[in-house]
């Protein structure tokens, strides 16, 4: 049998310790598969005396210094799971620049940085692989980089991060309040004690961008990424949803619009009949939708150590089968061109709205009159009083329109805004 792969890895948190488990428990299988067997060589950590759940490898000199691997000799290839933008930055930077490849699960740096890596690592011929940046263990880099390369990508659609929709999926099946349901998420270790990123869609923004890179070639600056998270949510509007049977979802999109890209995070109301509307729990789906093989549903577990440590392990063995011509975005090109971007305010869909008002005559037509002023058409509306209410004379109105852009729907709530008899500010969300 040929020489093994060796691997420098860069932390040992819960994936580092799911991929040592992987490569343990398979090493014979691993061995099979690849014609080789795979080794950790070097492992930094700063704790080597730490009590963890999975040891150390067996043989593995300790570091103190990530930086070390990516001169170390005995290193072929170079693990970050490390995660955050400084030492991981400058650990990815420095093992391309020697043309030493690197696997990563680092979403955030990637989308951050990744213009700039991945020209670093196409210079050096390096590869810089990332499957288990995006959903864990569901394969969707590889199916977009290398499974659907023959497809002009129509939309890519998907619930990207399994913390908010364990939250949302609580709030629906067990009528939790927003609060409550965070509080489950991180009981079970689902959610951080600071969850900003989770909740507040930033977490799948970091995902989606690195999508739309594989997706269309073309390189999306997050800055640009219009991002709305769950907090707002409130168990009202998801009963509204069920009334019009629907559930709520983060959703992460990016579909082609007249040649532009029209992208963003933001929770929306789906159909129950569309399968991405049934995914429960902290699992992840992505719907993809090409011109020639129509609609891909990938699901599946989108955090933990076992599911993201496949997907690094996948990525090691890859890079050992093709690391002389590594395809690290699925373009040849070594700089994306920027994309060309649909603006936010051009962007066209169905909507919900709720309006708090007071109950008396006139106000749901004059409502109704301020949506039409600026062409958006109504659908459906529903009014009632909310049980939980402290004040019966303040009752809830809820629209469905047809599809409407944002710039009419930004005009229409700025005139709403101002009228006398709406209590609280209006809530808006998409429509899937």
């Amino acid at each position: 049998m040929s020489a093994p792969v060796r691997l420098g890895l860069a932390g040992f948190g819960t994936v580092g310790q799911g991929l040592a488990a992987i490569l343990a428990q398979s090493a014979d299988w691993v061995a099979r598969r690849l014609g080789r067997p795979v080794a950790v060589t070097a492992v930094a950590v700063r704790d080597p005396a730490k009590q963890r759940a999975v040891p150390l490898p067996a043989g593995a000199r300790v570091v103190a210094d990530p930086l070390e691997l990516a001169h170390a000799p005995d290193v072929d290839i170079v693990v970050e799971l490390m995660g955050g933008l400084g030492k991981a930055h400058e650990l990815i930077r420095a093992s391309l620049e020697n043309g030493r490849h690197v696997v990563t699960a680092n979403k955030h740096l990637l989308a951050e940085r990744g213009a700039e890596l991945f020209a670093l690592a196409a210079s050096k011929g390096a590869g810089l692989y990332y499957e288990a940046s995006v959903c864990g263990g569901i394969p969707v880099v590889q199916t977009l980089k290398e499974s659907l390369a023959g497809n002009r990508i129509q939309a890519v659609t998907g619930i990207l991060n399994g913390t908010s929709n364990f939250i949302l999926s609580r709030m629906t099946k067990k009528g939790l309040s927003y609060g409550t349901a965070l509080k489950k998420a991180q009981k079970k270790g689902f959610a951080e004690a600071d969850p900003t990123l989770d909740v507040g869609g930033f977490d799948a923004a970091h995902k989606l961008a690195l999508l739309i890179r594989l997706a269309y070639g073309v390189h999306f600056p997050l800055e640009k990424l219009p991002v709305t998270g769950i907090t707002a949510v409130t168990p009202l509007d998801i009963a509204y949803a069920k009334e019009f049977g629907c559930e709520v979802k983060l959703i992460g999109q990016a579909k082609m619009v007249d040649g532009r890209i029209m992208a963003g995070v933001h929770p929306m109301l789906l159909s129950k009949s569309y399968l991405l509307a049934q995914v429960q729990g902290a699992f992840n789906a992505v719907r993809v939708v090409g011109d020639a093989v129509g609609a891909v549903m990938l699901y599946g577990q989108g955090a933990g150590g076992l599911p993201t440590g496949s997907a690094v392990l996948a990525d090691i063995m890859a890079l050992a089968r093709d690391g002389a011509a590594p395809n690290n975005t699925g373009f040849p090109e070594k700089t994306l061109p920027l994309a060309d971007i649909l603006p936010a305010e051009e962007s066209c869909g169905r909507r919900y709205f709720r309006f708090t008002v007071e109950d008396k005559p006139g106000v749901l037509a004059s409502i109704a009159q301020a949506l039409g002023d600026v062409g958006v058409s109504i659908h459906q509306v529903v009014q009632k009083v909310d049980p939980d209410a402290s004040d019966e004379s303040i009752v809830p109105i809820v629209f469905m329109t047809h599809t409407a852009s944002q710039s009419q729907v930004d005009q229409a709530l700025a005139r709403i805004r101002e009228f006398p008899y709406v209590k609280a500010e209006p809530v808006h969300m998409r429509v899937l």
